[in-house]
Order: structure tokens, then sequence, then C-alpha cells
């Protein structure tokens, strides 16, 4: 099988669970952003998102760790006082980097937490979309053992 496919199935597959769970509708999970997964810098990701050049503000916090000792599992979080329309996670060395995006329903709390790859050290980004203007915040990750296959 080859790896596009494979990638296809794998996304088809994690889409469907998301939208069957109702964490995602089923119009949200036919229309995820391919391109935006796919680019490869940070001014890709910020162009293909439309965020331009992101400001950084005191009101989006991104937790995430100092030093992570495994890169394959890296704790990482938003948290808000906007009223957040999408949040975004974003790892500058990466091969892809986007790392995760989120759609935040009209309501519910501006928080999310997941857990990303990481290759190597790098600058971790926060994206926020809130009233149709994209915020930021920014924090260096040391890893000591690389998750992207390092």
């Amino acid at each position: 099988m080859n790896q596009q496919r494979r990638s296809l199935l794998k996304y088809s597959a994690v889409f469907g669970l998301m939208a069957s769970a109702g964490l995602i509708s089923i119009a949200q999970a036919q229309e995820w952003n391919k391109a935006a997964f796919e680019g490869k810098s940070l001014d890709d990701v910020f162009k293909i998102l439309g965020a331009g050049s992101p400001d950084k503000s005191a009101a989006v916090t991104l937790n995430a760790p100092d030093i992570a000792e495994n890169g394959a599992v890296v704790p990482v979080g938003i948290t808000t006082t906007l009223k957040a329309e999408q949040m975004a996670i974003l790892v500058e060395k990466n091969p892809s980097a986007l790392a995760a995006q989120f759609f935040i329903p009209a309501g519910t709390e501006p928080f999310v937490t997941t857990r990303i790859k990481m290759g190597q050290t790098s600058n971790v980004y926060a994206l926020v979309k809130a009233d149709g203007k994209w915020s930021m915040a920014v924090k260096e990750v040391k890893v000591t053992l690389g998750g992207c296959g390092g």
C-alpha cells in the first residue's frame, strides 16, 4: 500500500471516529485542511490558515514543558481569555509545522490540550483565532529524545 493511500485511510478513520463521537460535525470532518497540515514552514501554515502575521498576545497561554524527555509524547495545551473560534499548535522545526488544529464551538470554554510529536528542540506556537483575528504565544521546548524518527 503506498504512503499517500495509507495517510488518506488513517485520516479518514480519525475524522470518522471524531464525527461519530460528536467531537466534530460531519461537515468539519469532510473539510479538514489538508494543505495546512502539509505546510513545511510557519509562513506556509500562516498563509493557508489566513493568519497573515499573528500578533503575540498575553491573552493566549501556551502550556508546554521546558524540557520534553521524549519528543514522541509532548503534552501541550492552550488557554485564552479571548472568545476563540479556532486554535492551532505549530512546531517550527517539525517536517510538517502544523501539529494540531481545533475548532471551538460557540459557548464553550476556550481550552485545548493534546500530545504532539517533536523531532528536535524547537519553538512551539499556540495560535488562537478570535473575532477573525489570529493571536499567538510562543515557547521553546527542549527535546532530549526525538519523536519524529530521531
